[in-house]
């Protein structure tokens, strides 16, 4: 289900943005946080900017490699059966669930994500974590960078996005956590990234295992 090199991948991206944006909020809002000095925060911001830059290649290799970034892709062929899917979705997401309404979306090898899931992690994969790396380059070292930045708009311009970036990346943990917990029992889907596996609810009253090969790759319904 989550071969071992997405797992690391997960969980090395997971904290290292969490402490990216713990540090982040204290470089900007040093007047009324206290987590770090001001120059501990600098220097693990920097450190785990370069981690996650390592990371995100890390990711794009292996999904190259293996051609399971297929996965992210939307079926664009038929929009109109997508557009379906992702409206039943988002009914589930935003009444459904709260009267135990079935999933509409099942996992399988080569449909992990949902149709909302699809469009929201490609945008994310593909977009916006490249423009947070390399906004903060630029604010690593805006001479080395100082062409680059003055063609976008100076310095001020990559520190905005930068910080609305920061924003949107500090709501998604949170709403990507919340919906973690949506499997069959709380902690499924979570406990599922760390072992690699998980015991599938089924309606007729029993449990299954889904899993696959390591060389194969997943087909569990949250994570990236």
């Amino acid at each position: 289900m989550h071969p071992l090199p997405i797992r690391i991948w997960h969980w090395v991206n997971a904290f290292a943005f969490i402490l990216l944006i713990l540090t982040g909020a204290q470089i900007k809002l040093g007047n009324v946080l206290h987590f770090f000095s001001f120059q501990t925060a600098v220097t693990i911001h920097s450190w785990l900017g370069w981690v996650l830059v390592f990371n995100y290649f890390i990711w794009l290799v292996y999904y190259l490699v293996t051609g399971n970034i297929k996965i992210y892709i939307p079926p664009l062929n038929h929009p109109v059966e997508f557009g379906k899917k992702a409206l039943n979705q988002a009914k589930f997401y935003g009444w459904g669930i709260m009267v135990g309404d079935e999933n509409p979306h099942h996992s399988t090898f080569y449909n992990k994500f949902n149709p909302m899931q699809q469009v929201s992690y490609l945008m994310i994969m593909v977009a916006l974590i490249p423009l947070q790396l390399i906004t903060g380059l630029f604010l690593w070292d805006p001479n080395l960078f100082g062409p680059v930045v003055n063609l976008i708009g100076g310095i001020q311009i990559a520190d905005l996005i930068h910080i609305l970036l920061w924003i949107f990346f500090s709501a998604f943990i949170i709403v990507h956590f919340y919906l973690a917990t949506l499997g069959h029992t709380t902690w499924a889907h979570i406990i599922a990234m760390f072992s690699g596996y998980e015991e599938e609810h089924e309606e007729h009253g029993h449990t299954e295992e889904h899993g696959h090969d390591e060389g194969h790759g997943q087909g569990a319904s949250h994570g990236h």
